[in-house]
């Protein structure tokens, strides 16, 4: 499909920060130049040919009573196609990628904190018949938040300007209320492409719309609610290239290291993670690109900036993906 410059600069927008108004499309329309009813229509035709995936809330797990971990499994190449479906049906999965290195399956998985995490890594192993299976939780995150600038409009401030997709937050937070939790549950869906979707959210709930959208607000300031944005299908905007780096850090040497990776724009993940016997690496940033040739440039001149080894460091990129959403965490 091919974008014009409106298409791209709505793009840019919405994967950054979609409006929490009454009216949002009309508020995008403002900034486009264009009217609110062709804002719908845009991201309505770029959500037919699978550019965008959904709109919705990208939520702390942590915050909602959930931890997370980056699993790594050994599938035999013949049984890659089952271990994708059961990956794909798992809702609590949200990325499922295959890649080009003996542990050939890596996929996220969220579970409720009371949850034996290593137990659930275990017996999805075993589902998955798993040769072997990692799980690498994360120690330290350094940056979240996938961004593909598709250009054209320099007057639109980059999501690091913005505030938009912050690296990590570090706001301590009360328990959840009764309402925060009848708002995050509500909130959880993908946005009807009409004109005051949220007031068809806020329906179901005792509070009128503006209330409703006051609350959004107050989840984003208290960190509960990283972003309310649009998911992108990075593939059909060309930027077919993912690759995962990982390198072996001194301990004292990672958080230095981690917060220069994070400031990379090719870099969507960074973060210090669990090792195992298996795993040395303690060390992961994802980087997204055009190219393969770009993500290798992009980590060499990642390892020249920090210092890290570019002998020493693992490179493995994406292959296939087989699932990329975002997990429905009921509160």
């Amino acid at each position: 499909m091919e974008l014009d410059q409106v298409d791209k600069h709505l793009l840019n927008i919405i994967q950054a920060e979609f409006p929490l108004d009454r009216e949002p499309f009309s508020t995008l329309g403002l900034r486009l130049g264009i009217a609110g009813k062709q804002v719908i229509k845009r991201v309505d035709r770029l959500k037919a040919a699978g550019i965008i995936r959904l709109i919705g809330p990208v939520f702390n797990p942590k915050k909602l009573g959930y931890k997370t971990t980056l699993v790594a499994a050994n599938v035999a190449v013949d049984h890659l196609d089952k271990a994708g479906r059961i990956i794909s049906e798992h809702p609590m999965i949200s990325h499922g990628y295959q890649r080009d290195h003996d542990f050939n399956l890596w996929f996220t998985l969220a579970m409720p904190v009371n949850r034996d995490m290593e137990d659930e890594v275990y017996k999805l192993g075993n589902r998955l018949k798993s040769e072997t299976t990692l799980n690498l939780p994360a120690i330290k995150m350094f940056k979240i938040g996938a961004y593909f600038d598709l250009g054209g409009n320099s007057s639109l401030p980059s999501p690091a300007e913005s505030g938009a997709i912050p690296a990590f937050s570090r706001h301590l937070d009360r328990k959840l209320s009764i309402t925060d939790r009848a708002v995050i549950n509500a909130l959880q869906q993908d946005l009807s492409l009409t004109e005051k979707p949220f007031d068809l959210i806020s329906a179901g709930l005792p509070m009128d719309a503006d209330k409703f959208l006051s609350h959004c607000q107050a989840l984003l300031q208290r960190g509960i609610m990283r972003r309310f944005s649009a998911s992108v299908n990075h593939n059909k905007l060309g930027f077919t290239a993912n690759a995962m780096a990982c390198w072996q850090v001194q301990s004292d040497t990672v958080e230095t290291a981690g917060k220069k990776i994070a400031a990379f724009s090719e870099v969507s993940h960074c973060y210090e993670r669990q090792t195992s016997p298996l795993w040395p690496y303690n060390l992961f940033a994802m980087a997204h690109a055009r190219s393969n040739e770009t993500c290798r440039a992009v980590t060499d001149k990642i390892c020249s900036e920090t210092g890290l080894n570019k002998n020493e460091m693992l490179l493995i990129f994406s292959t296939k993906e087989m699932k990329k959403t975002r997990v429905c965490y009921r509160v």
